[in-house]
């Protein structure tokens, strides 16, 4: 029996995928398994059974993520479920950037009343007048599931495509459309781009990339969209650059009272993953996730422990061990069981950070005297025992 409790509403094609035996409950306190969107976590007490959280979203800024690992707790994520999704707003957002169609919208539902609406039209529609986005330059900023979708759809829409990632995954590159031009300074995305879209995770190194220095380097009158998370932009300087008019729109989907109502800046209400194909999405992956876990062992995007998977296991008992990443762990733990005469049939250990993961297949019943020996071991924080 494994206890789930939802911090957030949890579409349901995700949830029916729990299988028998699992069941839903009230209380944090009883929980072995969490389900979470944007519920913030970080002062809430996390209860010694948690084994798993699994955000049902790509962000993972609302989870204590070095408190979890410490307890053992494997954190997930769902990369790429909901990319569709926010791709498609950006793309509206690139549109938005370029012509005044929130104006245009806004004149009409305030003059809907005039009985020369038609001729008033003609005379100030010139006022909501912008610009064509084909034949642009657009910038990409991080070349993940997002990035690489935005990138490629702009190709097909006549852009000019400059992509910018030094950690790009094998399997984004294989995505890229060979028309983006891959670029090895951000630098040249600052100076060149007469848009420039960040898709790069909320990290100490990215807080704030965009910045006065950043804007310093830019086109007068180049457009800007954040999707990804506001923090990646130091807003007080944003405002200074609008006001000079180095940026003439700001697209950001995360209001906060810096920068809504700013003349030049479109604040959207955080609606790039809401959409039901990307909350179902992402309710499946993370279930999926969450049980495998629980069941196998396995560990696949997982932000705070390396992915390790060694299949469904065949024989008496499996162990997993999250310990700390430190040398000999493997050593001592394959001692615990030599002494005891246990055969190892089937064994990985992965690391990731200052964290590790181990997980060993054995032929035998596993005992709470061998399990209290590998507790006890320094550096260890969580063994369980999957049959």
């Amino acid at each position: 029996m494994s206890n789930v409790k939802c911090l957030n509403p949890i579409a349901a094609c995700g949830m029916d995928l729990l299988p028998e035996g699992y069941q839903v409950v009230e209380e944090l306190a009883d929980a072995d398994v969490v389900l979470v969107r944007s519920a913030a976590m970080h002062d809430l007490e996390l209860p010694d059974g948690l084994k798993a959280i699994a955000r049902a979203g790509a962000g993972v800024n609302n989870i204590p993520l070095d408190q979890c690992a410490e307890q053992g707790i494997v954190v997930f994520n769902t990369p790429g479920a909901n990319a569709n999704g926010v791709k498609e707003i950006v793309i509206a957002g690139l549109l938005l950037a370029s012509r005044d169609l929130i104006g245009g919208y806004n004149w009409v539902k305030e003059n809907s009343a005039d009985p020369d609406i038609a001729k008033a039209v003609e005379k100030n529609k010139s006022r909501f007048a912008g610009c064509e986005i084909e034949g642009k330059k657009l910038g990409v900023i991080g070349l993940g599931a997002i990035g690489a979708k935005v990138a490629n759809v702009a190709v097909n829409l006549g852009m000019e495509v400059y992509g910018y990632d030094p950690y790009v995954s094998v399997d984004a590159a294989w995505n890229l459309s060979r028309h983006v031009k891959h670029i090895s300074n951000v630098e040249d995305i600052y100076k060149d781009c007469d848009y420039i879209t960040i898709h790069v995770p909320a990290l100490d190194s990215t807080r704030g990339m965009i910045n006065a220095a950043a804007f310093d380097m830019m086109k007068d009158g180049v457009k800007i969209l954040n999707f990804a998370r506001d923090i990646l932009v130091n807003e007080e300087d944003m405002k200074a650059a609008l006001a000079s008019g180095k940026v003439s729109r700001y697209v950001t989907d995360f209001p906060n009272t810096t920068i809504a109502g700013v003349d030049g800046v479109i604040t959207l209400p955080h609606l790039g993953a809401s959409t039901e194909e990307s909350e179902d999405n992402c309710a499946i992956m993370a279930v999926k996730q969450l049980v495998n876990y629980i069941e196998n062992g396995n560990i696949k995007n997982s932000v705070n422990y390396p992915s390790c998977d060694m299949g469904v296991c065949s024989n008496t008992a499996r162990v997993a061990i999250n310990h700390k990443n430190i040398p000999d762990m493997l050593t001592r733990f394959t001692g615990v069981f030599s002494a005891k005469g246990i055969n190892i049939s089937d064994m990985i250990s992965k690391s990731k950070g200052d964290w590790a993961y181990s997980m060993l297949d054995v032929s035998e019943a596993v005992s709470a005297e061998l399990v209290a020996q590998l507790e006890a071991i320094d550096g260890v924080v969580r063994v369980r025992i999957i049959k």
